[in-house]
């Protein structure tokens, strides 16, 4: 497959800009409430933004400066002169609104208002909160850091989070925030955002508590499989260990499975695919032990 490559330093700042926007994606959003000395709000979104500790909780987002002019956003004049900010989190129902308050309208102009949004008093910091929003952080700045002096420079700004609040209906049974409920945005590339609708929405089990076998581990008629992705080849390496022989001699009494031998048999290739096939069918539906007894029955394995 064709690739392009480029040096950044040889291409045009806003080329690199949204290549970079376009690739590094989905992003999650910071709806950044501000105030200045003279007590005016400012409320705008930034995509540069993550969660970088929890000891102390600690958000970094970067209003960089604009590629077109050089110049920078409000945000960051408004940090420089009172050291505080609430970063919002945007969701589904609120996405039109967001969008409308990173219009650049003059200083002094409350996005709140603009936007639709009402105000909600913080108890930490003096930038207010979007009321409706599912979750809000407030937080003091601990610093600044510039990445550079020209247009498309960022301004890494290090918050600490002081006080979050979290709404009570986008959280499960064991109060924890349920994607589902939080039906959350991020941005994309140009005009594009993303939403966490429930299609879009899937676990992967973390492979913390156990030392899974990896792909090396695989025995190679399975690895160098033509039916089988990589993605299938990540979760079966996720196993500590290969299935019993007593579960794979069970699995090959499974009518599927024999009514494929019956079938294939003779025709060692197809029987292959086939099962491969089978336990990759398992595999999206995330029944691991499953799709392992099924590959197990690959004659080529079982040499």
């Amino acid at each position: 497959m064709g690739m392009l490559t480029f040096d950044p330093k040889e291409e045009a700042v806003a080329k690199v800009h949204g290549y970079l926007l376009g690739a590094i994606a989905p992003r999650p959003i910071a709806f950044a409430s501000t105030i200045d000395k003279d007590g005016n709000v400012n409320l705008s979104p930034y995509s540069f933004f993550n969660c970088f500790g929890a000891n102390p909780p600690t958000l970094v987002f970067s209003p960089a400066r604009r590629v077109r002019d050089n110049t920078i956003k409000h945000t960051l004049e408004n940090i420089r002169e009172v050291p505080e900010v609430v970063i919002n989190i945007a969701n589904y129902p609120m996405v039109e609104q967001m969008s409308l308050a990173s219009t650049e309208y003059d200083k002094g102009v409350n996005e709140f208002v603009k936007a639709g949004f009402e105000e909600a008093p913080s108890q930490r910091v003096k930038p207010p909160r979007v009321k409706d929003a599912p979750a809000s952080f407030e937080c003091v700045v601990k610093e600044v850091i510039e990445t550079g002096q020209d247009g498309g420079a960022g301004n890494l700004v290090i918050c600490e989070v002081v006080l979050a609040h979290i709404r009570e209906d986008i959280l499960d049974e064991n109060k924890r925030i349920d994607p589902y409920k939080l039906d959350a945005v991020s941005r994309m590339g140009g005009n594009y955002y993303c939403r966490s609708t429930p299609d879009s929405i899937f676990e992967i089990e973390k492979p913390l508590q156990t030392k899974g076998i990896g792909v090396d581990g695989i025995p190679e008629p399975i690895r160098y499989s033509d039916v089988l992705t990589g993605n299938n080849l990540g979760r079966l390496g996720n196993v500590e260990r290969l299935p019993s022989d007593d579960e794979v001699k069970a699995m090959a009494q499974d009518p599927e499975v024999k009514e494929m031998a019956n079938r294939f048999g003779n025709t060692a290739s197809t029987y292959r695919r086939e099962l491969h096939k089978l336990a990759q069918k398992y595999l999206e539906k995330g029944e691991t032990a499953q799709a392992w007894q099924v590959l197990l029955q690959d004659p080529e394995v079982q040499k």
